[in-house]
């Protein structure tokens, strides 16, 4: 079956777009992640951070488990005193399952993560990390690409 143009026609979900959230937790991750390297001379990476907490070396396990603490507390926080309830996921666990098992082996493959490489490692100016932030948004779109336009 060939495509046609207006397929490829698409509209802005209007109530769902957050600009000014994303902005602004943008702004807070790039903080933390500044604030992280200057205080502690760590990276912000969450897969190698959670790598680390996971890790039987104990040797700097306290920061990773109260970072990743934080990551995990934050939506309560801010159901506390934010607007909204929480999200609706209509994608089956199987599914979710496998896709943080591929995102975990990605993760290993491309030597760290969208935070450790796009956030971290381009504001160092790392070649390796504009290499895998450049992967990492082609992948994207392509995925989203295949999922909304091709009959797979």
């Amino acid at each position: 079956m060939r495509n046609t143009p207006e397929q490829f026609e698409t509209t802005i979900d209007w109530v769902h777009f957050t600009p000014w959230a994303s902005l602004s937790g943008g702004m807070i991750i790039g903080a933390a992640a500044g604030l992280l390297m200057l205080g502690a001379g760590k990276f912000m990476g969450a897969s190698g951070i959670l790598g680390g907490a996971l890790s039987l070396r104990g040797g700097d396990r306290g920061w990773r488990l109260y970072l990743l603490a934080g990551l995990l507390l934050a939506p309560s926080v801010f159901l506390l005193f934010g607007r909204g309830g929480a999200p609706t996921i209509a994608t089956p666990w199987s599914l979710l399952g496998l896709s943080g098992l591929l995102v975990g082996f990605g993760t290993r493959l491309g030597s760290g993560c969208t935070s450790g490489h796009g956030i971290c490692g381009l504001s160092r100016l790392s070649p390796r990390s504009a290499a895998a932030t450049v992967t990492f948004l082609a992948s994207a779109v392509a995925t989203v690409f295949a999922i909304r336009h091709l009959e797979l």
